[in-house]
């Protein structure tokens, strides 16, 4: 607990910290709030470009970038009927800012019966951070990224971090 306390207060803190350090402390972060009861995918293993992404942040993050092709499902006010219209055997890839709030609308998803559904590990941080490219609401590549708050965007790297 120590450990998770200093990477939280000091490693986003120091400009020059190593970026591994921080992608380290970042993942422990992750790891201390998630509870991995749902198959996770990181940004980086993402391979099929036939994937549903449902985006579980709340509509002011979603309407400032999100990941192309994204649908919007909330985490607050989540219902199982906005999917809908969705295979239950469609690949399905859940995100939010870091992973939680997905594993969360993940694990509702799994008990409805879909079959293939994952947790993007790191959520849209982790993506952007990997390089990975986000649109804005019109579809164009962006570098603004929703923070969820400032002791969150921290985890943001070369972000135009918004708030």
């Amino acid at each position: 607990m120590i450990r998770l306390l200093i990477a939280i207060l000091l490693i986003p803190s120091f400009g020059y910290a190593q970026d591994d350090m921080k992608k380290k402390a970042f993942y422990t972060l992750i790891n201390s709030l998630i509870s991995h009861s749902v198959p996770e995918v990181k940004a980086d293993e993402v391979e099929s470009t036939d994937v549903v992404w449902l985006d579980a942040r709340e509509q002011n993050e979603y309407d400032v970038s999100r990941i192309k092709g994204a649908q919007f499902v909330g985490y607050d006010n989540f219902k199982i009927k906005s999917v809908n219209d969705i295979d239950k055997d469609a690949e399905i890839i859940v995100y939010c800012s870091i992973g939680y709030r997905s594993e969360k609308v993940a694990e509702k998803l799994e008990k409805a019966g879909y079959t293939n559904v994952k947790n993007l590990y790191g959520g849209i941080f982790d993506w952007y951070n990997s390089g990975q490219s986000v649109v804005d609401s019109l579809g164009n590549p962006t570098k603004k990224v929703h923070g969820y708050g400032r002791t969150w965007g921290v985890w943001l790297n070369d972000a135009e971090t918004v708030y």
